[in-house]
């Protein structure tokens, strides 16, 4: 046995000691890492633990003795690696000195406008210099002073308070990939700001509130409305997309005043977007539904709910269960999506359905959890986006494969439009919607090619098409290692949807890659699980308007915004009974339903959501309905226990929950849609980021936001050439006058006009043939 001293630390762990207390920590970690791993507190405003090291305020300056010998300057523990053997004093006497001189320097400038900040009791430089200041100044110069920046609608500026950590700097080049703001000049001439004065456009935006550690960046809409100290924080999930952010929501008296993330690595680390954090207005918007309504002789009044469930009752039993279809918004929670299919049952009704922006239903999909799961999308060297326009569609799922791509992994898209990625691609096929199966067979036939076999229902497509090298090294990039299909919303809500995901699911399957198609609503795939889905027989959301029945449940779905047929829902609508369960009362609405019973939205009730992952996070109301709104399971609850219903005998949601069993619907693979030559030209309807439900809508710091953009027809400038619509401002469609607007992103054969707008709602749906002309 040998005596020399062991080291029993791991291969890749190294010994350090701070502060007395010994430690292990891997290779290539800095300092501050390993005092945070074990308690010790550094002061710091530069670092954060997910940007890169920027190593400027020098505000974690410590001591630092390497083989018995101190090293002769402070080092910054922040951009200093660990070594074996270190030791790091962060609380001697010549430590604190070095913090507190680089604490007077900072604060030289400051405006030290604590009073009246709105950043006042959460500010990191405020809660340093309590245990690092002085108590008087010894500058007596003038203090410099910056012009403020117009950031935009959602981020507010005071720029003079800037320290210039430049954490903002860092997290828009790095993390948001838009690279919108910098630093110009140098030493005491250092400004933050986007030079040119350009408002912020990116989907992330309202994190660089959260990095900032003084009240430079501060939340726009929330400004000077609370002290942090009034507000109550309570933790929910984010509900306008099936990522399942968490946050916590900042209430006061049960009123929602401002929402920040809350952090959870495996779903959305400590980021949050702009619509999940800027929502909140759209709680209280003009047209929310305090009491529930009746109309009676073509009046609308207010009544009691006694009155109003029972009117609904009525209107449920006038008509036989055949006659009756339910429409599920797809973001209602489990819990009353498992009462809307015990209404159904009850009622005899087998036409349910949350799908209401498919328009294929020929191989029967309903949302499914990711193969790959959304943490690991950022460990990928590959990807194929099909149909995806992913910074908006879900903004964090979007990051983490920005974060692949800076590791060196490559992406590649078919879509039916050059969408603006923050990462660029090593490849793409950009064609008109009508041509979009017929670019991903070319990838599927350079799959066969490498030896992959088809499967019979695609075979002879496949064989028919012909692929190039762009295709050969998609699909070699995809069979390099980990990679990634991912089918987006514009394919799943395209209308050869059962085209494209079978030819996808073909390609995942050819490479070995992971095949994860976007869930279109937040609680898509909870639904799919509960069978909030046609039974035997059903119709599918799509064919109960085709097929108009004499009554309609609609469940949290505003008609025509939230419609693949807006026009078609209108009409079929129009004609028959209508119970509507809203917590908005439009005026689209008001014309079509006969009652309204007021929920409540998710902030302010108990559910569940099942994310992209399989997922499902319960959440607890964290906020107050307004009026007499009702939590949507009340509702139902009090509903169908009037009418009898069996299954609606519990008394609390406990009760509920223990009731609640999936029932997945039996998968119908192999089907396919009819593809009817297309000639002419075809719309592309894709789905604007702030306007994918009701809330959204009707945020208003978010719709003035510059990715809001104003409804338009856009078409290439070759297009609007043969349409002989050059240098014309406004073109109709159908019954819309909209401006046209020339975009090289739009490619020939088609008309890009953006859907759940006012004035596009009922228009032609996605893929249907439209006809512009000069307005």
């Amino acid at each position: 046995m040998s005596a020399q001293p062991a080291n029993h630390a791991a291969p890749d762990l190294l010994n350090v000691e701070i502060d007395g207390k010994p430690t292990q920590i891997r290779k290539g970690a800095m300092i501050i890492e390993a005092a945070d791993a074990i308690g010790v507190a550094i002061p710091r405003f530069c670092y954060h633990r997910k940007l890169p090291i920027a190593a400027n305020c020098r505000m974690c300056l410590v001591e630092v003795e390497m083989g018995g010998k101190p090293m002769p300057k402070p080092q910054p523990a922040c951009a200093t690696p660990v070594a074996e053997g270190m030791k790091v004093r962060t609380r001697s006497d010549a430590a604190l000195k070095f913090q507190k001189d680089v604490m007077e320097f900072l604060l030289i400038n400051h405006p030290l406008d604590c009073p009246i900040c709105d950043q006042g009791g959460e500010c990191e430089l405020q809660d340093v210099a309590l245990g690092y200041g002085r108590s008087v100044s010894r500058y007596t110069e003038r203090k410099r002073t910056i012009a403020d920046e117009n950031l935009g609608s959602l981020v507010a500026t005071e720029m003079t308070r800037c320290i210039q950590c430049t954490r903002c700097v860092r997290f828009t080049s790095e993390i948001a990939g838009t690279y919108e703001l910098g630093g110009m000049s140098r030493g005491d001439n250092l400004q933050i700001g986007t030079y040119i004065g350009k408002t912020l456009e990116t989907e992330l935006s309202g994190n660089i509130i959260d990095v900032c550690p003084v009240g430079a960046l501060t939340n726009k809409p929330f400004q000077y409305k609370a002290r942090a100290w009034e507000l109550v924080a309570r933790p929910s999930v984010a509900y306008h997309d099936a990522l399942g952010s968490n946050l916590w929501l900042h209430t006061r008296r049960g009123e929602v005043l401002r929402t920040v993330p809350r952090d959870n690595e495996a779903i959305n680390e400590c980021w949050l977007s702009d619509r999940d954090r800027y929502s909140h207005e759209g709680l209280y918007a003009a047209d929310r539904l305090r009491a529930p309504e009746v109309r009676r002789n073509g009046q609308w009044q207010a009544t009691t709910w006694d009155d109003a469930l029972a009117v609904a009752a009525e209107a449920l039993r006038s008509v036989p269960g055949g006659e009756l279809g339910i429409l599920a918004h797809p973001a209602t929670t489990d819990e009353e999506g498992d009462l809307l299919v015990r209404l159904a049952r009850g009622l005899g009704s087998p036409h349910l359905d949350h799908r209401l922006r498919q328009l294929d239903f020929a191989d029967g999909a309903a949302a499914q959890p990711f193969a790959l799961p959304a943490a690991e999308v950022q460990e990928v060297r590959a990807a194929l986006l099909v149909g995806s326009d992913l910074r908006r569609e879900m903004p964090l799922l979007n990051h983490r494969l920005h974060q692949a791509v800076k590791k060196g992994a490559k992406v590649y898209a078919v879509n039916p439009a050059r969408f603006d990625f923050n990462y660029r691609l090593a490849g793409e096929a950009i064609t008109a919607p009508q041509a979009l199966a017929d670019a991903l067979l070319a990838l599927a036939r350079a799959a066969v090619a490498e030896g992959a076999g088809a499967p019979a229902a695609l075979a002879e497509a496949i064989n028919a098409a012909a692929s190039d090298e762009g295709d050969h090294a998609a699909i070699a990039a995809l069979k390099s290692g980990k990679a990634v299909v991912i089918l987006g919303e514009a394919a799943v809500t395209h209308p050869q949807a059962s085209w494209l995901r079978a030819l996808a699911r073909f390609i995942a399957q050819a490479t070995g890659a992971g095949y994860d198609e976007l869930p279109v609503g937040a609680n898509a795939v909870g639904l799919a699980r509960l069978g909030v889905l046609p039974g035997n027989g059903g119709l599918d959301a799509q064919a109960m308007l085709a097929q108009p029945r004499q009554a309609y449940v609609l469940y949290g779905a505003e008609p025509p915004h939230d419609f693949a047929d807006g026009a078609a829902a209108l009409k079929a609508l129009r004609d028959a009974r209508v119970v509507a369960f809203s917590a908005f009362a439009p005026p689209a609405l008001r014309e079509v339903a006969d009652v309204i019973l007021p929920i409540a939205l998710l902030p302010e009730t108990d559910g569940t959501l099942v994310n992209v992952d399989g997922l499902a996070q319960q959440v607890r109301a964290g906020a107050k309905a307004p009026g007499e709104a009702r939590d949507g399971w009340k509702v139902l609850r009090a509903l169908g226990g009037l009418m009898q219903l069996p299954s609606f005998e519990f008394d609390d949601l406990a009760g509920l929950r223990d009731g609640i069993v999936a029932r997945p619907a039996a998968p119908r693979e192999g089907r396919l849609a009819p593809r009817p030559a297309a000639a002419g030209l075809t719309r592309l309807a894709t789905w604007p980021i702030y306007r994918v439900d009701a809330v959204l809508r009707r945020a208003g710091a978010l719709n003035a936001h510059p990715l809001n953009r104003a409804p338009a027809v856009r078409v290439n400038a070759d297009e609007a050439q043969r349409l002989g619509l050059a240098g014309a401002a406004a073109v109709r469609v159908a019954d819309a006058v909209l401006p046209l607007v020339v975009d090289p992103a739009v490619p020939d054969g088609a008309a890009w006009v953006e859907a759940a707008q006012d004035s596009t709602a009922t228009l032609p749906p996605y893929g249907a043939a439209i006809t512009v002309s000069k307005a």
